[in-house]
């Protein structure tokens, strides 16, 4: 199925914004928490935790993981689940949990989504169940 209207450009900057920012230099982790809000070009993606994870080298992201009501808007669509990890380089995004997707007047729910936000596609699994409202009265 379709994903947001505007493919994702991965190697965007990164914007996140937070109440609390707790570093940890021996992993190479950052962990921001409280009203969470990380954005990158269209995409936006809010939590109350998101887990920064640097690569090996720790000259850029290599994934975020975000947790407590993640909320993630690639316009026109949203979709809400308990759990998600964004992969920066190959612009995947993973939610998990109670996974609600909204489009428009429809909506899809599942246990998971795969979201690839450089293709603007996305995969919904276990127990899916859709709502699609028809057009015009």
């Amino acid at each position: 199925m379709a994903f947001g209207s505007v493919k994702a450009d991965p190697s965007l900057p990164v914007e996140v914004t937070s109440e609390t920012l707790n570093v940890n230099q021996e992993d190479g982790s950052a962990e921001f928490l409280g009203n969470v809000i990380v954005v990158q070009g269209e995409m936006r993606l809010s939590a109350g935790r998101v887990l920064v994870i640097y690569n090996q080298d720790r000259s850029g992201i290599e994934r975020m993981e975000a947790s407590e009501n993640v909320v993630l808007v690639s316009p026109p669509d949203a979709a809400e689940g308990d759990w998600a990890e964004y992969t920066i380089d190959s612009g995947v995004i993973v939610m998990k949990g109670n996974v609600l997707l909204t489009q428009g007047p429809s909506t899809i729910s599942g246990d998971q989504m795969i979201a690839n936000m450089t293709s603007g596609t996305a995969t919904m699994s276990g127990r899916v169940k859709t709502i699609l409202q028809q057009g015009g009265n």
